[in-house]
């Protein structure tokens, strides 16, 4: 006999919505005239919250790997909206720094962005927020190794 939670396909839910989210926000960026797409916004929102953060507590925050992040991030360098330098105390790590060029893409995109997340949210309330978010961390929580394993 199956558990109705069997039937539940929440992860196609959920990754269907994403892809929704990432296909709106993309598609205002470019009209909007950023030369941004939505990884590379995620990593300039990521270093400009955590200002001198390296390649791969960037990688761990975003959930993407070590290579990809370099990837983009080398590409955010080459349009001279970040910059790599040498943390203090170890030289084999660098440390992420957005330009002002940089921060003024941040400034300047970040209104776009906000706008997607209120089309998205709608109508729907804070109490409403609350569940989703209490929902979505029990569904994370439950795939997290167990303490004192590191993922």
């Amino acid at each position: 006999m199956t558990h109705h939670s069997d039937q539940r396909a929440y992860f196609f839910k959920i990754d269907t919505t994403i892809k929704k989210i990432r296909n709106a926000l993309q598609k205002r960026l470019t009209d909007s005239g950023f030369d941004l797409t939505v990884d590379q916004w995620v990593l300039i929102d990521h270093i400009f919250r955590q200002n001198g953060i390296s390649q791969n507590e960037l990688a761990e925050l975003t959930f993407k790997d070590p290579p990809t992040v370099t990837r983009i991030i080398d590409i955010l360098q080459k349009k001279g909206l970040v910059e790599r330098g040498l943390a203090i105390g170890d030289r084999r790590k660098f440390r992420l720094t957005l330009t002002d060029d940089g921060v003024a893409i941040y400034h300047a995109a970040f209104p776009v962005v906000a706008e997607i997340r209120r089309k998205g949210w709608g109508s729907l309330s804070e109490a409403d927020y609350q569940h989703f978010v209490r929902i979505m961390d029990s569904i994370y929580q439950n795939f997290a190794e167990p303490t004192g394993k590191k993922a």
